[in-house]
């Protein structure tokens, strides 16, 4: 099979979008965080290796025992380990969680800072959550947020070749792909798909809206 030109990945990465628009044209973040971009930041700090769903669980309990990012940097860890023990790795997240909001009472006023590199200063907060948070909370897109969903379909699509083997650099193959306005549904689009259809250990080849796109259908 003959090596797959730039201009032709791109043209195949537009038709890819154009499915996914069409399938999921109001994909939304599955995390609940009653439109406060500090909740959101929390939430998705915490949903990093566990469930949006499981994430959705605790966040309830942990906004009512503390409402604002104070109350939360005052916080006992052991309590708060409580709350979220139900999702993985809830000791470094906890720690994390009262870091963040202490950092973020401190040095930003009690406000989530609208910077991508700022937002990556906070504790727990990486480039993945940054591009969230921007997108989903304050609508600015710096780039595309790559979780396990977005990196797994971008391998199986090929859009990411084998040398892009971590996720800064998967969004880095995927930037140079897609015009600007193209990034900012990926990330719900994709999540999405990955759940549904293109799975991780038994992918949906044979109902996949992406099949005739995809060089990996049917050998995933």
């Amino acid at each position: 099979m003959p090596r797959e030109t730039m201009t032709a990945k791109r043209q195949r990465a537009l038709a890819v979008a154009e499915r996914m628009n069409e399938h999921y044209p109001a994909a939304e973040c599955a995390l609940h965080y009653w439109g406060d971009p500090f909740r959101l930041t929390i939430a998705v700090l915490l949903s990093a290796q566990t469930t949006d769903k499981g994430v959705n669980k605790v966040t309830p309990a942990l906004w009512e025992r503390y409402p604002t990012p104070a109350d939360l940097a005052a916080a006992d860890v052991r309590d708060v380990e409580g709350i979220i023990r139900t999702i993985g790795f809830f000791h470094t997240k906890a720690a994390n969680v009262i870091k963040c909001a202490q950092m973020v009472v401190a040095d930003y006023g009690g406000e989530i800072p609208r910077d991508i590199d700022e937002l990556q200063k906070l504790p727990g907060v990486g480039r993945k959550t940054a591009n969230v948070v921007l997108n989903e909370a304050f609508g600015i897109v710096e780039g595309i947020a790559v979780d396990t969903h977005v990196f797994r379909i971008a391998h199986r699509l090929k859009l990411a070749g084998p040398s892009a083997d971590t996720p800064a650099k998967t969004e880095a193959a995927l930037l140079k792909l897609y015009p600007r306005e193209y990034w900012g549904p990926i990330n719900h689009q994709w999540v999405l798909f990955g759940r549904e259809t293109c799975i991780a250990r038994n992918p949906k080849c044979a109902t996949c809206f992406l099949c005739d796109l995809c060089p990996s259908c049917g050998k995933a």
